[in-house]
């Protein structure tokens, strides 16, 4: 049992990863994310930012080394194994938000318990719905208008859309939610607004977050902070 309570949530050792035909692009000796931890990690460009979300989400699959997420090596599950094990256990913000227009607020939100019976069984057990699940995320979050839930996707303001990704990415409770550049479209008081309320949500769903941004200001409202160029010997052997 004690081992299990001191297990990191993601743990990365000897990551290696290389484009055909290019020079290596990570090259990664160890990284921890604790449970319930929240993290910032710098990600300039170039610096293999993107790269790394893909193998941690297992999309990719690294040349060499080991990723676990929870406990479990990614590599050693097929492609239709990962992409079930990110669906049930890590939720994300993008940048663009990716919201199908299409669809409205409360669809949008309610996608990822569509594809993951784990995460619709624990937002009913919690909400007693994964309807009402959509709907107390998104009040929390500041989109409390009941009208606001059939409204299209690309109806929303910018604003409203981060609200509604990030709702989108916390149902279900899952372990890990990753948000890449989340809040690069706002100012700074709606981003700082925004950090608080996602980490709230987070500590209430029990939620680790690894959040990447370029923006240094924000560093200071994290557990943590580090630099992906300075963790990344690859990036540092570029530049030298």
């Amino acid at each position: 049992m004690t081992q299990a309570m001191t297990q990191a949530l993601i743990e990365l050792s000897d990551l290696g990863f290389t484009w055909p035909g290019h020079a290596p692009l990570l090259d990664v000796p160890t990284f921890r994310l604790e449970p319930g931890e929240t993290l910032f990690l710098k990600g300039p460009s170039g610096s293999g930012k993107t790269t790394l979300l893909g193998l941690l989400g297992g999309v990719q699959k690294p040349d060499r080394g080991s990723i676990r997420l929870l406990g479990q090596e990614l590599a050693q599950l097929s492609a239709g194994a990962r992409d079930r094990f990110r669906v049930d256990h890590t939720g994300y913000i993008f940048q663009q938000f990716n919201l199908l227009p299409f669809l409205c607020v409360r669809e949008n939100v309610e996608l990822p318990c569509h594809f993951s019976k784990l995460r619709a069984q624990r937002a009913t057990q919690r909400h007693g719905s994964v309807n009402k699940a959509a709907a107390t995320l998104l009040a929390h979050l500041g989109l409390k208008d009941a009208q606001l839930l059939d409204r299209r996707a690309d109806a929303l303001s910018i604003g409203q859309q981060q609200r509604v990704a990030a709702a989108r990415a916390l149902i279900g409770q899952p372990e890990l939610v990753i948000a890449d550049e989340p809040t690069s479209a706002l100012d700074a008081d709606a981003r700082e607004a925004f950090i608080k309320l996602l980490f709230a949500e987070c500590r209430e769903a029990g939620s680790s977050l690894l959040f990447v941004s370029h923006d240094q200001s924000l560093a200071p409202l994290f557990d943590r902070s580090l630099s992906l160029a300075e963790l990344n010997r690859a990036a540092i052997a570029t530049e030298v």
